[in-house]
């Protein structure tokens, strides 16, 4: 209510300024000229080049697309190219060409920003095929795909396909950005090892999606496309396999795997490092490695997911939703799922963020126990065992919070100290048992005879604080009065032949003359013995006590 008050208050005090400018607008605005004018003419020549010889003779992988059979129809013909993860692609129809990279944006049409795509314009009835080449992939599977149709919808899908990469990568950057702002907050590394993972992730997938060089390159990946990728998959599973080992509750059910983990992590990413300087040669052998690897991986992760989840194991459930989509793809891939083939870039980077996903749950609910753990270390801290009211520190910190609050609203506070009469004579005659029963009786009936329970504090032994706030002198005798005959009814409750169970209380009221914690406390204590030397078993206020260091009647 108060956030929304002060929202339409500054609505009200900005109406005029919000009115003012729009009056000003209206008056210097011409519709139909004004106008505002970004960048300038230039000069630049448009990036799409021919492939040299170089790059043409990589191109092992040849593509004609025929006319249809009647010739081309002569309306512009769209040509996408998809998947082409390392080396340039060549596009020709008749005398026109291009060349263009997946890691440099400025060598492609700018009108496809997820592939490689150029628009031509084929005479009507005429039969030479639109040609594409590309350099063989590292994988045998991971085959390209070419879309051919009019300009808008091939343009529009590729303009989709960038979305979705991109936003599995804006995903992974504020996921990692709220994990840092948990690591803030706990001072928990899990939380810094995650970002980690994020970050890692948000590199593979630039690389994999070609947002590496988009909308020019940002990473050194040029011609060294194959390297990179086999690189950054190592470090990916290298983190990726533990998380869903540990998600899928691994680590409760075979606690001796840790060194298994460990060695498998710093194995990848010592191989990981070791990449750039192999032969081109090897690297289709290592990614055949690492996805074999990964695939091992993944079914061990289920194997120890199913495990928990027969077991109950709430946690397991998370990491088996981890790790769907991965088993998705995985068997999409051995039954040769024509989507896949089409969308296997955009389905690994959506596979990632659900992963990533996933894990930020994970780590939310490892969060809600640090936050449980930390509020029940708190609340033992400040709660006394044998009668569960707040202890001394607990009780102090009250106080001071009631003193405050006082102070600023100018309202009254009163306070009782009550202290059992002749507890040590309980304890030596009847025993420390039925003590620690008179305790926890007593204890329970001023809480019961309060508004607030944590009003109620044990200060010690058989003292106990009576906190009332906004109670006057007259109210507050009148309710200590009450808390009296509470205690002295713990008699009847514990009904132990020969105990009788009383108390006697001091009351203090605050003053108005910069009266602070400690003088209430001693007021109120100085009264309680008081009561006790003027017969025990009554309450005593403390503006009718004799002086502290005066002294007392008995």
């Amino acid at each position: 209510m108060e956030w929304g008050a002060v929202q339409v208050l500054l609505a009200l005090l900005l109406l005029p300024a919000w009115a003012a400018a729009d009056t000003v607008l209206a008056a210097t605005t011409r519709v139909g000229t004004d106008v505002l004018l970004l960048g300038a003419a230039t000069a630049e020549r448009t990036p799409q080049r021919a492939c040299t010889a170089e790059v043409l003779a990589r191109h092992q992988q040849v593509l004609h697309v025929p006319a249809p059979a009647g010739g081309w129809s002569g309306e512009p013909q769209a040509v996408d190219v998809f998947g082409v993860l390392a080396g340039e692609v060549r596009i020709s129809h008749g005398d026109r060409q291009i060349c263009g990279s997946m890691h440099d944006a400025r060598t492609r049409d700018s009108r496809f920003r997820a592939g490689v795509g150029m628009v031509v314009v084929p005479t009507a009835g005429d039969h030479e095929p639109i040609v594409v080449s590309w350099a063989a992939p590292i994988k045998p599977r991971w085959i390209p795909t070419v879309q051919l149709g009019a300009p808008s919808p091939v343009q529009q899908d590729d303009t989709a396909r960038l979305l979705v990469r991109a936003a599995c990568v804006a995903v992974a950057i504020a996921l990692a950005l709220s994990a840092l702002m948990g690591y803030v907050t706990t001072k928990d590394r899990s939380f810094l090892i995650y970002v980690a993972i994020c970050l890692l992730l948000v590199l593979w997938q630039a690389v994999l999606g070609g947002l590496s060089g988009y909308p020019e390159p940002w990473l050194p990946v040029e011609n060294r496309a194959s390297w990179w990728l086999v690189s950054l998959t190592a470090f990916t599973e290298a983190v990726l396999l533990p998380v869903l080992w540990r998600l899928c509750g691994g680590d409760r059910r075979w606690p001796g795997s840790r060194p298994a983990q460990h060695v498998l992590l710093w194995g990848l990413f010592a191989l990981g490092l070791g990449v750039p300087w192999m032969h081109f040669a090897v690297l289709p052998g290592v990614a055949a490695g690492l996805e074999a690897l990964f695939v091992l991986g993944c079914l061990a992760c289920l194997a120890a997911g199913s495990w928990g989840v027969l077991h109950r194991d709430r946690y397991a459930l998370a990491g088996l939703s981890a790790l769907l989509p991965w088993w998705i793809m995985i068997m999409a891939d051995a039954l040769h799922a024509q989507w896949l083939v089409a969308y296997r870039i955009e389905s690994l980077q959506l596979g990632t963020t659900w992963f990533l996903m996933m894990a930020a749950y994970a780590l939310n609910l490892r969060l809600g126990r640090l936050r449980q753990q930390r509020d029940e270390l708190r609340q033992l801290a400040d709660t006394d065992a044998l009668t569960g009211l707040p202890n001394r520190r607990a009780g102090l910190r009250k106080l001071a919070h009631y003193l405050e609050r006082a102070g600023q609203d100018e309202q009254p506070l009163a306070i009782g100290f009550l202290d059992i009469d002749l507890f040590k004579d309980i304890n030596d005659q009847f025993g420390h048992a039925v003590g620690d029963q008179v305790l926890v009786a007593v204890a329970r009936q001023l809480r019961d005879s309060v508004r607030n329970h944590d009003d109620v504090i044990r200060m010690g032994g058989e003292e106990f604080l009576v906190l009332l706030p906004g109670a006057n002198r007259a109210s507050a005798f009148a309710r200590l009065e009450t808390v009296r005959q509470q205690v002295q009814a713990v008699t009847r409750v514990l009904a132990v032949p020969g105990l009788e169970v009383s108390g006697s209380i001091g009351l203090a009221v605050l003053r108005g003359d910069g009266d602070d914690l400690t003088s209430l406390l001693r007021r109120a204590d100085h009264a309680m013995y008081c009561a006790k030397r003027a017969g025990r078993n009554q309450v005593f206020d403390a503006d009718q006590a004799a002086p502290a260091d005066a002294p007392l009647r008995v």
